[in-house]
């Protein structure tokens, strides 16, 4: 459990911050800069999720996402192990497989209802899903960080893979939801020429 009695510890006014090993990097690194982007990915699926019935189904997915994002924040943060590598072990947060594949099963559920994609479509429709659509982009950028930062040290491939299943997720959800108020708003190639 973390436990934080104050916020500011003055550490960081160097320009670099701690991973959890206790090793610093400064904060400008490609690591920093992909975990920054799960930062805001989360805080954007907070914000869709405001528009949403906080009983709702939709609304508990993204609950289980946001706490599965502070964890990949962690899998990230933390560098292998000596001898788990990046595999789960009690010092060590790490995603794990059936983390995607629950993401998998609820991304087939819900494309399920769908009908198939005869266009792309426009980022919009109803408030949830327009904030859904921006949560998606930026969880696009935190994969590509990460990638990046996975070119200078070695990442948990399950991490990235989470992160690319998760803009999926998104994006099959925001069709979701404006499937019930009337469907995707489409993209028309060329309509205003």
């Amino acid at each position: 459990m973390v436990k934080l009695n104050k916020i500011y510890t003055r550490t960081g006014d160097d320009g670099t911050t701690g991973l959890v090993d206790g090793s610093r990097i400064a904060k400008s690194a490609p690591l920093m800069a992909a975990i920054g982007d799960v930062d805001e990915a989360n805080s954007a699926i907070g914000i869709a999720a405001a528009a949403l019935d906080g009983a709702s189904d939709e609304a508990a997915m993204l609950s289980r996402i946001q706490n599965e994002l502070f964890d990949l924040g962690a899998d990230l943060a933390t560098p292998p192990d000596i001898q788990f590598g990046f595999g789960p072990h009690e010092m060590a947060l790490r995603i794990v497989p059936s983390q995607i594949a629950r993401l998998e099963d609820e991304i087939d559920g819900m494309n399920d209802g769908l009908d198939a994609l005869k266009s792309f479509i426009l980022p919009g429709g109803t408030e949830a899903a327009a904030r859904l659509h921006l949560a998606r982009a930026v969880t696009r950028r935190a994969e590509r960080a990460a990638v990046a930062a996975n070119g200078e040290r070695d990442l948990n491939p399950l991490a990235l893979t989470y992160l690319n299943r998760l803009s999926d997720h998104l994006f099959v959800l925001t069709r979701h939801l404006n499937a019930a108020a009337g469907g995707d708003i489409l993209w028309k190639p060329g309509a205003t020429r």
